[in-house]
Order: C-alpha cells, then sequence, then structure tokens
C-alpha cells in the first residue's frame, strides 16, 4: 500500500523526530485517522524521501520519527522554467499544480498587459505563498521529492530584462514559425512562456524575440492559458524529457 506523503518544509534527518505542519497533521487525524504507530512517508523538497512513524497525536499536534532515508523519484533531464502569465484563482492553481507533475522545475508568473490579474506587492506575497503550498501538494500527490521553486511574480517587461542563462527560449504564439513538437533533440534546458487569457500583445511578443525567445505553435486550435502551457510542457516531455 503506498504511504501517505507529506511535505515538511524544514530539513530532515534519519533518527529525529519531527512535528508535522498544522493542516498536515489535521489532515492525518481528522481525515486519514491514523494512529500512533502508522507509517507515513516525509519529504522536505531536497530529493529524498524518508519513511516516518507517528510517534505522538496531543490535539492539534502530530509528531513523527524518521526511520530511513530512500532516494526520491529521478527528476526529469529537461530542465523547463514555465513563465506562465497569471491568471485568475483556480486556472492559475491549476496550472501549477499541473506543471509540477509534468516535471517543471521552475516557475515564475509574470503580469502581462492583457493579464485580468492585478497584484500590489502585498497581494503578491500572499499568492506566492499560496502558490508554493499548491506545489508542495502537487508533490506529495504525483511523488516527486523535488519542489519546483516558485518565484514571486513579476511585470513582463521586468522579467524581459534579465539576462537568460545557457537556455532555449520559447514563446507560445498562434502564428510560430515551428511546430513545438518538430523542435530538434538535445534540448537540456528551456525557458517557456505562456500569454494571458487575451494573449500576449503585439509589443509583448515583439519584445520577448529580442529576449531571444522563439515563436513556436501548438496546433490549429486556440487554448486557453491554463491549457496552453500544460499542453506544451507534456510535448517538450515527450520530446527531451522523462515521458517518451
Amino acid at each position: 500500500m503506498r504511504l501517505t506523503r507529506i511535505h515538511v518544509p524544514q530539513p530532515l534527518a534519519t533518527v529525529a523526530e519531527v512535528a508535522l505542519p498544522e493542516a498536515a497533521a489535521g489532515h492525518v487525524v481528522r481525515v486519514l485517522r491514523l494512529r500512533p504507530g502508522d507509517r507515513l512517508m516525509l519529504f522536505d523538497g531536497s530529493g529524498a524521501d524518508f519513511h516516518a512513524e507517528i510517534t505522538e497525536i496531543a490535539g492539534p499536534r502530530v509528531c513523527a520519527r524518521i526511520l530511513e532515508r530512500v532516494d526520491g523519484l529521478r527528476e526529469s533531464p529537461l530542465a523547463v522554467t514555465l513563465v506562465q502569465a497569471v491568471s485568475r484563482g483556480e486556472r492559475m492553481d491549476w496550472t501549477l499544480q499541473k506543471a509540477t507533475e509534468l516535471g517543471v522545475r521552475r516557475i515564475q508568473p509574470v503580469l502581462a498587459a492583457r493579464s485580468v490579474v492585478r497584484l500590489d506587492e502585498q497581494q503578491g506575497e500572499r499568492r506566492l505563498r499560496h502558490w508554493q503550498a499548491v506545489v508542495a501538494s502537487a508533490c506529495e500527490q504525483c511523488g516527486r521529492s523535488v519542489l519546483p521553486h516558485v518565484e514571486a511574480p513579476l511585470e513582463l517587461p521586468r522579467y524581459l530584462e534579465q539576462p537568460c542563462g545557457n537556455v532555449r527560449r520559447l514563446v507560445l504564439a498562434p502564428d510560430g514559425a515551428v511546430p513545438i513538437g518538430g523542435l530538434a533533440g538535445g534540448l537540456t534546458g528551456v525557458e517557456l512562456l505562456i500569454g494571458p487569457e487575451g494573449g500576449l500583445d503585439e509589443a509583448e511578443l515583439a519584445a520577448s524575440l529580442r529576449a531571444g525567445f522563439e515563436a513556436v505553435r501548438l496546433g490549429p486550435r486556440v487554448l486557453r492559458t491554463e491549457t496552453a502551457g500544460i499542453a506544451a510542457l507534456a510535448v517538450l516531455q515527450a520530446l527531451a524529457g522523462d515521458l517518451g
């Protein structure tokens, strides 16, 4: 039987006892109805899993003793940064959840000219904490032991000003010259830019091309922003990642 996986946001070590995060502890007691002696799988996002045993349940507090460290699932050989225009509410959560399941390494939320969502600094900080929790929950579900890094949201022009590393930069565009499925092999690192609900405007697309992005297309149909990124990620992982 597969053990319940719980992310613990602190470094874990063998022969140590840890208190589970409050939300996870409540889920363990009230939903799963686990008891002292029951087993769990903990992970701290560093790439390892830890077999653990519940030792104490005292009100909202649940403690577990780490029994053994084991290697986590192998990460995809394709390092993908998803540069995703922020969409509304559950749409953005869904995108981050599925991107995590598809092995994305890093997520950079951006605010574009046609973005429906607008965030001030405080709202951005709250959203960032929420998105980090969404990603951790997705890792618990899909079996990943490495958490994708979620960056604080940025205005798209500010992001495009940043220097890029040794990666291939791709932006989805309906009239992109190259189909994303026709990209040549040898990909090891990719930045994938996905526009908002109304798409990138002409100035943003031109700016992204000047910043080294290549315009690629994804089939004949117009996809929602929350669908486009996930479909493109699946294609990329099939081409050069761990879905082939």
